[in-house]
């Protein structure tokens, strides 16, 4: 009986042939935006990520100021001055640090040839190259044996490379960096960098040797990376060891601003959540109005066929073999439709290609744009609302039918 019932479902879409295939097209331009929304939304995520990963993720910045509250007897208005004891301290009570230099940085007049820039020069320890997310496109970084004997040699940025060397290999010439002669032991890769932002035109020399170029005791600010979930807990730990060692106010946040990166990361997924939610809900509103579309044509069924139900009634179908058949035929119609939404929405991901986000605003952003990548949580996620929406708007046709009276069916004209 129940195969019977699934062949005259299969005979009854075949029979509608024209109605059966708008049905599905409805279904499956309904399913291909709900894939093509929530990819949007992962795609944007990934977005945001890419855009973080390029100047580093469990990344800590810390940056002396001046007090603005009186603590331990001291009034408001010090100056905060870090220095290498500094380093040993945090290095210390902070177990979860990985990786960790300071910094001495400024503005410096940089010369080859008869070209000369002001642009940044920064002294740390080599261990900036991770700190920082640096990547070398030529040569190498300057390493500790460099450090030790304060050697003079500079690693420099992308755009600093172009508009020195215009083009020329740059390995192994020397520039002046305030009048004193450095080798350039490497060029690094191209960083995002918005509108004057100097991070591609930023010279890198040993710390050690920054002391040539201006006095390091006091340290400009401190990098370090490190290795726990519990980043906000991390900022609050830095912020207690810094005011127990300089007798500052830990609340006061002028005195040593702390800027942990994860934080806006973390912001951003709770945007990218907040957005994958929204499509997700859009999608799934257009979606039902493919499942309404189903609805109305398996009603439609109902009552053509209303006749015929009467007499398979008659012959002994039950109600669950009622039910069964137009359930079958309504799941077969969503399924068709999803399978063919789901190729169209890669269909539609693979011709778009990269949309503009991060890189209309930021040279070399094209790391920070939108692809519409889909991922199988995506699939998954689509399958689930369309499993949902379909199985709702077969379920109420089937029931009717089901519940149909076989006398009055019979009667039916």
């Amino acid at each position: 009986m129940m195969r019977d019932l699934l062949h005259e479902s299969y005979n009854a879409m075949r029979h509608n042939r024209r109605r059966t295939a708008l049905t599905m097209l409805g279904m499956a331009w309904g399913i291909a935006t709900v894939v093509m929304l929530l990819a949007y939304g992962d795609g944007f995520g990934r977005a945001c990520a890419n855009i973080f990963a390029n100047f580093g993720t469990k990344l800590v910045i810390v940056v002396p100021g001046r007090t603005s509250m009186q603590a331990g007897g001291q009034k408001a208005g010090n100056l905060i001055r870090f220095t290498q004891d500094d380093i040993e301290t945090l290095t210390t009570n902070l177990p979860q640090i990985t990786r960790i230099t300071p910094e001495a940085s400024k503005q410096a007049s940089i010369q080859y040839d008869t070209r000369v820039f002001t642009w940044p020069v920064t002294g740390n320890d080599p261990d900036v190259l991770s700190i920082r997310a640096l990547k070398l496109e030529q040569g190498r970084f300057y390493n500790m044996e460099d450090q030790i004997q304060r050697a003079r040699v500079a690693v420099i940025g992308s755009e600093a490379k172009e508009k020195l060397f215009s083009g020329r290999n740059a390995l192994g010439e020397r520039i002046r960096v305030d009048g004193l002669s450095f080798e350039v032991i490497g060029v690094l890769s191209a960083k995002m960098q918005e509108g004057n932002d100097d991070i591609n035109r930023v010279v890198y020399v040993p710390f050690s040797t920054m002391s040539d170029l201006k006095d390091t005791h006091y340290l400009d600010s401190i990098w370090f990376t490190y290795l726990t979930p519990e980043y906000e807990e991390l900022g609050q730990s830095v912020r207690t060891i810094m005011a127990t060692q300089h007798k500052f106010n830990q609340t006061d946040h002028q005195a040593v601003e702390v800027f942990n990166l994860m934080t806006q990361l973390h912001q951003f997924e709770i945007i990218t959540l907040g957005l994958k939610v929204l499509m997700g809900f859009i999608g799934t509103l257009t979606l039902g109005i493919g499942g309404v579309g189903l609805m109305n044509i398996m009603l439609v069924s109902v009552t053509q066929r209303t006749r015929e139900i009467g007499v398979q009634k008659a012959l002994g179908a039950q109600r669950r073999h009622i039910l069964t058949q137009f359930l079958a035929e309504a799941l077969t119609i969503t399924f068709i439709g999803g399978v063919l939404g789901v190729i169209l929405a890669y269909a539609v991901a693979l011709s778009v290609g990269r949309l503009t986000l991060y890189s209309a605003f930021a040279k070399n952003g094209e790391a920070g744009d939108i692809r519409l990548i889909i991922a199988p949580g995506t699939l998954i996620a689509s399958t689930l609302i369309l499993g949902a929406v379909g199985l709702i708007s077969g379920m109420v046709p089937a029931l009717r039918a089901s519940r149909l009276d076989p006398i009055d069916a019979l009667r039916h004209e």
